[in-house]
């Protein structure tokens, strides 16, 4: 009898792993053709999948091991996914509870680090559930800023200063990685990811593990397209405004259980600009964006899409407005669309302390046409 491996490597030879993952990716394109017919959406939507199946390979077949796993940036200026956050610097590793892990850094400046610890990926059509979470809060760090993060099923014993253990989950895993970065001049963290008892020496390439990686990779093309798409289609129930996402299911796909999100859809006429306004609650830090249909960030590398709680202009009371024009009102927190007419966006208030039974505020919002932001108070 063949056994897996066997029939995996048999695959590869054959040529059948490499059609298929070739049949899937075609078939992805239905997706861009089921949304919007504009030209920028649809051109939008077939670089969005360029840009996942770059970062599908990248994730499974270049670092799928989770023997040698590698902390990566994954999702970054032009790779995009989910609403991934301006201010966020974000790494991925591949992990698995059979093994145990050390993450070793320098804590640096940045205002908020977390480290979360999630079964399997977004190639996974029941999502990732939670595993363990520590963020900058909690984080142990030694005189000279650098600390240890011990990543196992079970609390090891042998824990010392500035040691501290992440719970993982049994079985294939993800470890993800935020670093909020409010100001430019903050300093990220240096980290680095080892197995422990392994020697860093990747195993010589087998046909099963190729015949793994190219089926990971187009799950994870043809789930997390889909499952954005149909995220989009949901807020449009709600257009304009930004009411509180379901924090379940945020948590499923990969969200911090601390964070409150706040997505929707938002659509201007030419002539429209939409103003959202806020009194913070006691949070360690919130902030806005602007993403297209496709849930992705726009470009904030030569724009102002996002604003957060460091760059923002806030009024005497305490509280916050944000403008969303097509063309700039002369007013604080303007937010470019880039010549979008509609997409998705996105509030956070991160760690947000509120009383017991009550919830963090709604942001308001309202259309006004752009003649009127002249005349706002």
């Amino acid at each position: 009898m063949t056994s897996e491996t066997e029939q995996r490597a048999e695959r590869v030879i054959a040529g059948q792993s490499w059609a298929a993952f070739c049949d899937q990716l075609k078939a992805a394109g239905q997706v861009v053709l089921n949304g919007p017919a504009d030209e920028l959406t649809r051109a939008e939507g077939f670089r969005y999948l360029s840009r996942i199946t770059r970062a599908a390979l990248q994730t499974f077949v270049e670092h799928g091991d989770p023997r040698v796993p590698v902390l990566q940036r994954v999702v970054h200026e032009t790779a995009k996914m989910g609403a991934d956050n301006p201010d966020n610097v974000y790494l991925n590793a591949t992990i698995h509870g059979d093994h145990r892990y050390v993450v070793k850094g320098t804590r640096g400046t940045v205002h908020f680090l977390s480290f979360a610890t999630q079964l399997g990926h977004y190639g996974r059509g029941n999502g990732m559930p939670p595993a363990g979470q520590l963020d900058s809060a909690q984080l142990s760090t030694r005189a000279d800023g650098t600390f240890e993060l011990h990543l196992a099923t079970t609390e090891p014993k042998d824990l010392g200063e500035g040691q501290q253990w992440l719970p993982i989950a049994e079985g294939l895993g993800t470890l993800i990685v935020r670093q909020s970065r409010l100001l430019p001049s903050e300093v990220i963290a240096e980290l680095r990811i080892e197995r422990v008892g392994g020697d860093g020496t990747p195993a010589v390439l087998t046909g099963a593990y190729l015949d793994d990686a190219l089926e990971q990779s187009a799950a994870l093309l043809t789930f997390a397209p889909q499952m954005f798409a149909v995220w989009a289609g949901m807020f449009q129930a709600h257009v304009n405004q930004l009411p509180r996402f379901d924090q379940e299911m945020s948590n499923r796909f990969g969200g911090l259980k601390d964070i409150a999100y706040y997505h929707s859809y938002w659509r201007l006429a030419d002539d429209e600009a939409l103003v959202i306004e806020a009194t913070p609650p006691k949070c360690d830090h919130w902030n806005f964006q602007l993403n297209n249909h496709w849930m992705e960030s726009l470009d904030y590398r030569f724009h102002r899409i996002h604003v957060n709680s460091a760059l923002a202009t806030t009024r005497p009371d305490g509280s916050i407005r944000v403008i969303v024009a097509h063309t700039d009102p002369g007013l604080p927190n303007w937010i470019e669309t880039i010549g979008h007419r509609f997409g998705t966006m996105c509030f956070r208030w991160v760690r947000p302390e509120m009383p017991e039974g009550t919830e963090p505020p709604v942001p308001s919002c309202r259309v006004v046409k752009h003649a009127e932001l002249a005349s706002l108070d």
